[in-house]
């Protein structure tokens, strides 16, 4: 008998948690939705928890590195796959976090509306990801309130809108980055 096909759009399917830590985090977090996506455990967070499933996740399931924090904007791609228990938004903000002790990853999201493009920092747990932040701030027009220091990193503080925003013009001037050498 052959294998079963997945269409490769097709949403994941949400199913019971089948890793621990996942099955911990759904349950003490109501809202959130598990899925595995591409071999790993993804969790679907309420946007007013995302700061506290950071702590949790470190103080107490033993993930001690994070290794991203990025956005995604879903303005052109409005038929994505989410999980039915997901109300999808324009943003999502992502972030790869590893156990080592456990040998384990787990991908966490949350849901962004355009109209309050805001999410809680996660600095007092992972202070390394200040700059991640302040990317997603840059690129994105997402604000992380509590953030030490949400600036521009990489367009200069003149610079009006975030390029990496669907509806930004592309194109519409030659992009001058921070610190880079200019001709003498």
């Amino acid at each position: 008998m052959a294998d079963a096909e997945v269409e490769p759009d097709a949403a994941p399917e949400p199913a019971g948690p089948d890793d621990e830590v996942a099955a911990a985090l759904v349950d003490r977090f109501p809202g959130s939705v598990f899925v595995r996506s591409h071999g790993q455990p993804v969790c679907y967070v309420p946007r007013a928890e995302w700061a506290a499933v950071h702590a949790w996740l470190r103080a107490d399931q033993r993930f001690t590195q994070c290794v991203d924090i990025t956005a995604v904007d879903h303005l052109v791609n409005p038929a994505r796959t989410t999980p039915a228990e997901v109300g999808p938004e324009r943003f999502e903000v992502v972030c790869q976090l590893l156990s080592h002790s456990r040998n384990r990853r787990l991908r966490v999201i949350c849901q962004v509306p355009a109209d309050d493009a805001v999410v809680a920092t996660t600095t007092a747990t992972w202070p390394g990801m200040a700059p991640a932040e302040r990317e997603v701030y840059d690129m994105f027009g997402i604000e992380f309130p509590g953030h030490p220091d949400l600036s521009r990193i990489l367009m200069p503080e003149d610079w009006v809108g975030h390029p990496l925003r669907k509806d930004d013009a592309p194109a519409r001037v030659p992009v001058q980055f921070k610190g880079v050498p200019r001709p003498a």
